[in-house]
């Protein structure tokens, strides 16, 4: 093989032991539809298997943003890969379309093909939450952008809803109830501001327990990113939910007007949900002000869901019989913007 290669810092062993490494986490993640194997130029998908009779296909890509960081400090990366999943699905889910396949890319100053084989599992892992196929991925090391314990993370995934059960907001109408579903944690957003408060500013060890998190808070904030599919799409294609909106960046104030029409707002009703305690204390620990608070995180509520009052009634009951928590958060009414009451 190219010692030259290798003294330039790509090791192309160390790229076909991962390859051979990640196989059996791929395999994990076959479902109806996916077709092809390992190794190959491009992933294959055969949407003709699935009887859609106008089908549309909604994809989405993303990161983890530099929640990444903390994985490099607690060398811990069999979750990272959830985040990059959750966080590319949700948002196909929110237009009413089921997730079909997923592919990733890491990018590396050194391939470890362990701990590739770590980020993988966890892409897996969400894959298998999410009910998509891995199909296919890149792994590139690139010495000098990147150093030897860093690395990227970013998804693609695409998924597919008939065209007459696309989610686009457009019958939300004033008063129609907004539902949310628990968040599970800061998911995968705000980590600069974060990491900005509980290392730079407060030096915290993330090794350091803390009595209201019940937890470490290198624990906590690796708590991978909630994978809303399953719960949600049985709703989707009864045609149940006028509009969704996942909370990610630029939390509540961005996020939910991003499914209403023109010309109309919501009211949010504070302290009708639970609020995870890592957020209270970072208000505190950073002196945030609460506004800002609701503008960068989730504050506990991952997915906001708009539904007519006459089917509220059916959709908590379909969440009871999930054994799933919902909260009835707020209301749709006529007024531009998100108002916390």
């Amino acid at each position: 093989m190219s010692q030259a290669y290798k003294q330039a810092g790509v090791d192309l062993e160390a790229g076909y032991a991962s390859v051979e490494r990640i196989k059996k986490h791929l395999e994990r993640t076959k479902r109806l539809g996916a077709t092809g194997s390992v190794g190959g130029f491009g992933g294959l998908f055969d949407l003709g298997v699935l009887g859609f009779r106008h089908p549309v296909l909604v994809s989405g890509t993303d990161g983890v943003g530099t929640k990444i960081m903390l994985a490099f400090l607690l060398n811990k990366h069999d979750t990272i890969g959830i985040d990059a999943v959750a966080m590319c699905v949700n948002d196909v889910l929110v237009q009413g379309a089921e997730p079909l396949f997923f592919l990733d890319y890491i990018a590396c100053g050194k391939n470890d093909p362990q701990r590739t084989e770590e980020i993988v599992a966890g892409v897996a892992e969400g894959c298998v939450q999410a009910g998509c196929a891995l199909i296919g991925g890149e792994t590139a090391e690139m010495p000098g952008l990147y150093g030897e314990g860093e690395y990227d993370l970013a998804g693609f995934a695409v998924g597919v809803c008939e065209k007459d059960r696309l989610v686009d907001g457009r019958t939300i109408l004033p008063g129609d109830v907004l539902l949310g579903l628990p968040s599970s944690g800061l998911h995968s957003n705000g980590y600069s501001l974060v990491r900005k408060v509980i290392l730079d500013e407060q030096k915290i060890s993330l090794e350091d327990d803390v009595p209201e998190l019940g937890q470490s808070w290198g624990a906590e904030l690796l708590q991978p990113t909630r994978i809303y599919v399953r719960p949600l799409l049985p709703l989707l294609r009864e045609g149940r939910l006028k509009g969704l909106a996942h909370i990610t960046g630029g939390g509540f104030i961005e996020n939910i007007p991003r499914m209403l029409p023109k010309g109309l707002g919501a009211t949010l009703q504070l302290g009708s949900w639970e609020m995870p305690a890592v957020f209270g204390l970072l208000e505190k620990l950073g002196e945030i002000p609460s506004q800002e608070m609701y503008n960068v995180f989730n504050m506990g509520v991952g997915m906001v869901l708009a539904v007519a009052p006459s089917e509220v009634d059916d959709v908590l009951g379909h969440f009871q019989a999930w054994g799933e928590t919902v909260y009835r958060i707020g209301e749709v009414i006529v007024d531009e913007g998100v108002h916390l009451v």
